[in-house]
């Protein structure tokens, strides 16, 4: 069995999304972030970083109950376990979904969480920042949506790297419908 630690997150959605194409049963337990729930003492021996979602994964690969921390990780290590199902196993077409995992997690989730927080959530408007990483966030849709405008799916075949980066690009659709290209923040 599984327990997902989660909240509703772009990157607690990940997780959601490959177990429920893989169809395997998990458990949901809710981490609160907004009261401070991940800096309590059991959850960071799951996830030490106070992040979520965090995974513990009661039959390992070694039958031993094994808990994983960082949304790639996990996307990973369920990729692998499912026998490569959507993770693919040759070399070539897998670093290109690990590629675009690594693009989700290096800049999609970084650059559009900082810009959502400076435009939406800081106590005070620090112009530098909004326009820093509101630029940056035009700069990544940008990526995306030439990508995506050449292949049918981050990696060319349905893969983890979407389920990584669909949910922080979900909402209202501008222009051309096979892209990805949402609202700027």
């Amino acid at each position: 069995m599984l327990d997902l630690y989660f909240w509703t997150t772009p990157n607690g959605y990940k997780i959601t999304i490959l177990l429920e194409e893989l169809g395997w049963p998990y458990n949901v337990i809710p981490v609160n972030i907004g009261k401070g729930e991940q800096f309590k003492p059991d959850f960071l021996k799951i996830s030490p970083n106070n992040r979520i979602p965090a995974l513990v994964d009661h039959d390992g690969p070694d039958g031993k109950p094994i808990a994983i921390f960082e949304s790639g990780a996990m996307l990973i290590y369920l990729g692998e376990k499912a026998g490569w199902r959507l993770m693919p196993q040759d070399m070539r077409r897998r670093y290109d979904v690990l590629q675009w995992l690594m693009f989700q997690m290096a800049s999609v989730g970084p650059m559009l969480g900082q810009a959502h927080h400076f435009r939406r959530y800081a106590p005070e408007q620090i112009q530098y920042a909004v326009d820093r990483y509101t630029n940056e966030a035009h700069r990544i849709y940008g990526v995306i949506d030439k990508h995506i405008s050449e292949v049918p799916y981050l990696a060319g075949e349905y893969s983890i790297a979407d389920m990584a980066t669909y949910p922080w690009l979900r909402g209202p659709i501008i222009g051309r419908a096979s892209t990805w290209r949402i609202s700027p923040i």
